[in-house]
């Protein structure tokens, strides 16, 4: 491992230091599967990028002395507003995968949205702690499938499923097709389907998808998924207005404005810019959330003040569990609720209720306030 005596012993200060141990700790393949996007990567830069061009309108002399960073989802108390998103095969991060993950999440008192990818079973993380938890969740050609994993997470004690909505097909990631990357079989669909779908082209990842997934998916079968579970359902993969009223038509239980962390269609919009016209679209009907490029408390900050009831962080929690296990995970989840802690100090907000959309200010803003 190219690293000097001591390298790795200093304790990280923020996300993008994990991100490094990350890197140094991985094997190429996997960082890279982890790290990469979709084509030119355009996306995957403009995700983090976007938010460094929103800026704060702070208040001060308001009393700060009492920070309240407490919400609820979907009626589940949660002590910030920051979940950890879905992402695939984290024992290729750490051994102890996915089970990890859910006790950091525990212990951090938030939710973990289960991949549907995961390397442990939906029953081995429901067993690794009392938590609330939700499951993601793909449409296979196979319905059948599909109906089963349903079935399990609801017996397993999973509170909601989140459906994704962006990956008909899977995107072009090129660092995956160049590595020939090789997923393991996932566990979760042990006697269901086999993984073993062999591609010269490249990665086996995109052959498997392409086979599986149901590419015809529509919004009617939203319908047919409500009728198979009574979880609530909520969709992610949307960053458009028309997007946002057929999810409220089709009874979503909430959006995550999301482009699937730019690893599906490059140069789709960074989600911190597409977040405000998803909010104004559902009039406040559901609630929406966002995921894609979080990496300080502030822009957990800026997405509240767009309109986002919570965050939903991926890529971090795997750098925190490649470098430092269920420890780091819980590490960048605190790091992440500390930064928002202190970004509402310092912008004289009390309270979440306290986080306006006059707190920030965005280019368009800017643009409006020159004309």
């Amino acid at each position: 491992m190219s690293m000097f005596p001591g390298e790795m012993a200093a304790e990280p200060v923020n996300v993008n230091e994990f991100q490094e141990l990350a890197r140094l700790t991985l094997p190429k393949m996997y960082y890279d599967f982890y790290s990469g996007g979709a084509e030119d990567q355009q996306t995957l830069k403009e995700n983090v990028e976007a938010f460094s061009r929103i800026t704060f309108r702070p208040r001060v002399l308001v009393d700060v002395s009492r920070i309240d960073t407490s919400t609820s989802i979907l009626s589940y108390n949660i002590s910030a507003p920051i979940i950890i998103a879905p992402t695939a095969i984290h024992q290729m991060a750490h051994p102890e995968g996915e089970v990890a993950t859910a006790r950091a999440a525990a212990a951090c008192n938030t939710i973990m949205v289960l991949s549907y990818s995961s390397s442990c079973t939906i029953e081995e993380v429901a067993a690794s702690c009392n938590a609330v938890r939700f499951y993601q969740l793909y449409v296979y050609k196979r319905r059948d499938i599909t109906r089963t994993l349903v079935n399990r997470a609801e017996r397993n004690g999973f509170k909601a499923i989140v459906l994704t909505a962006d990956t008909p097909r899977l995107g072009r990631r090129e660092k995956d097709i160049k590595n020939k990357m090789i997923v393991p079989p996932l566990k979760n669909l042990e006697g269901l389907l086999t993984a073993k779908v062999v591609s010269d082209a490249g990665s086996n990842l995109e052959a498997f998808a392409n086979e599986t997934m149901d590419a015809s998916l529509c919004w009617e079968d939203i319908g047919w998924l409500r009728f198979i579970t009574n979880l609530p359902i909520l969709i992610k993969g949307i960053l458009t207005r028309e997007d946002a009223k057929k999810a409220v038509q089709a009874g979503a239980a909430g959006i995550i404005v999301s482009n699937h962390g730019a690893r599906q269609l490059d140069y789709s919009p960074a989600t911190i810019s597409a977040l405000e016209e998803v909010v104004n679209a559902v009039e406040g009907k559901i609630p929406v959330f966002m995921d894609g490029g979080v990496r300080r408390g502030t822009d957990v900050f800026k997405a509240l003040a767009l309109g986002a009831k919570a965050v939903l962080v991926g890529r971090p929690v795997i750098y925190g569990l490649a470098a430092k296990g269920e420890h780091g995970v819980r590490r960048v989840i605190e790091m992440l609720k500390d930064e928002f802690e202190l970004a509402m100090a310092l912008s004289g907000c009390p309270s979440l209720k306290h986080i306006t959309r006059n707190h920030v200010r965005t280019e368009r803003d800017r643009l409006h306030s020159m004309l």
